[in-house]
């Protein structure tokens, strides 16, 4: 039956059945904690849970409100949405995207400061991550319709990438890749899910293992890579036990090694898989959804082991707060275990300043992490937790009338300041999850509140 909740090969309707009997056996769950994550990856894009079983593992840590956001997919949120429900949680669901901050038109005319800065995303220059958060379900049918052609350039772009690993594995002897067999069909494209750089990257490791056998053989033929690693991974990857080795050499090798078979994501309008970021922002607020940028900051050492130490946002931090400002983001997300309390001090100072929801989550996608984020039980910090369960209200309540969405420009609490607003959604959210209000209660408690 446990098994059943995380088994990738069966439908989203037997994995939350298969829950549901679980549940039945009344399983013994630690107290909530006041803690949520809201970005938790599927086995929609790269990750070894299923939503059904990411969210068991969010209500075994404690947690309060688990959130959804795969790569270029929503196809896992009515899942996750579901099984948050059955466990008495909330849920957040979205999808995580990678845009150009500036438009071809805007670099063409010298209009786009951020073009040639390298942002959130280590692999390219004037590319970002951003997240839409907070789909109503009466929308994912077109979340699915606008990302559709975005994992087909994805998967395209996948193609060219397995060309030159194949060059680099033939070159070790190893059995090259098979873009059907070995990734395609190992992942949830076919439902709705995309095929990523981990997808390649884990084939790649499974190629190299293969190659080199498991244990210290593995180490020493990965030196003929020129891989960095640390005596930590060393000692990993070494262990012929190790259940999560391919998880382990995958993020060594996104570190330290994806550039040399990465091809860079050309434009939507070009036929590639990035839109601009003012596309994404339209879009998400069309569809009642709250767009927000991932803020990474400058890495000094990496919770999830697959990002090297190195410089992004934070020499120009306040233009960038301008252009998100400008483009009419929202809303911005950061990881509190991968920042320091410095830095998350300055962007809470810069979105109050600049009006944007400050969201939070830890980016979940191997075995080896925990789905915990204690740094939210810290007293400065308790607002991420209002905003969490802010957007479980907005999600529900867009869902019935966009207009009662958060950031609604005709809301009832529009006229309020964010941080009122925002503690006005917050304890709504906690009154729908905890049974306390019914749906069209909390929507007649939001409109009588105005």
């Amino acid at each position: 039956m446990r098994d059943a909740i995380n088994d990738p090969s069966i439908s989203p309707a037997e994995r939350l059945a298969a829950l549901q009997d679980y549940l039945q056996g009344s399983p013994a769950f630690p107290p909530f904690v006041t803690e949520s994550n809201n970005h938790v990856h599927t086995i929609y894009s790269f990750s070894p849970y299923t939503p059904a079983a990411a969210a068991l593992r969010a209500r075994e840590a404690g947690l309060m409100v688990v959130g959804s956001v795969d790569h270029d997919s929503a196809a896992g949120a009515g899942e996750m949405a579901e099984a948050a429900r059955l466990l008495g949680m909330g849920a957040v669901t979205g999808f995580e995207c990678r845009v150009y901050v500036h438009t071809a038109d805007e670099v063409a005319s010298g209009a786009a400061p951020l073009h040639d800065r390298k942002l959130n995303n280590p692999d390219t220059e004037g590319i970002a991550y951003m997240t839409v958060q907070g789909i109503p379900a009466h929308k994912r049918d077109l979340v699915a319709a606008y990302l559709l052609p975005i994992r087909e350039a994805r998967l395209r772009r996948t193609g060219e990438m397995v060309e030159r690993a194949n060059v680099i594995l033939t070159g070790l002897g190893a059995e090259p890749i098979d873009l059907e067999r070995d990734i395609v069909e190992r992942s949830q494209f076919a439902f709705g899910g995309t095929v990523t750089e981990r997808h390649l990257l884990a084939a790649m490791a499974e190629k190299l293992i293969g190659r080199f056998g498991r244990g210290q053989g593995l180490v020493d033929g990965l030196a003929e890579l020129g891989l960095n690693l640390s005596e930590k991974v060393r000692a990993q990857l070494a262990d012929v036990e190790n259940p999560h080795l391919v998880f382990d050499l995958l993020g060594v090798m996104k570190a330290e090694f994806l550039g040399e078979i990465y091809v860079v994501p050309s434009r939507t309008e070009d036929g590639g898989e990035c839109p601009s970021m003012a596309e994404v922002i339209d879009f998400a607020k069309g569809i009642g959804a709250i767009p927000c940028y991932a803020y990474l900051g400058d890495v000094t050492a990496s919770p999830t082991g697959d990002k090297k130490a190195e410089k992004f946002e934070d020499d120009f931090l306040e233009e960038l707060f301008g252009e998100l400002r400008r483009l009419g983001m929202p809303a911005i997300t950061y990881m509190p275990p991968r920042n320091t309390a410095e830095q998350m001090a300055r962007i809470a100072a810069l979105a109050a300043e600049y009006g944007l929801l400050e969201v939070s989550g830890v980016d979940i996608n191997t075995p080896r992490q925990v789905f915990n984020c204690e740094e939210l039980q810290r007293p400065e910090l308790s607002h991420l937790n209002v905003a969490t369960w802010a957007m479980v209200a907005h999600e529900q309540l867009a869902d019935v009338d966009p207009s009662l969405g958060l950031f609604a420009v005709d809301g009832p609490l529009i006229s309020l300041p964010l941080v009122d607003r925002v503690a006005r959604y917050g304890a709504l959210g906690q009154a729908l999850v905890d049974g306390e209000l019914t749906l069209d209660q909390a929507v007649v408690a939001l409109k009588e509140d105005t």
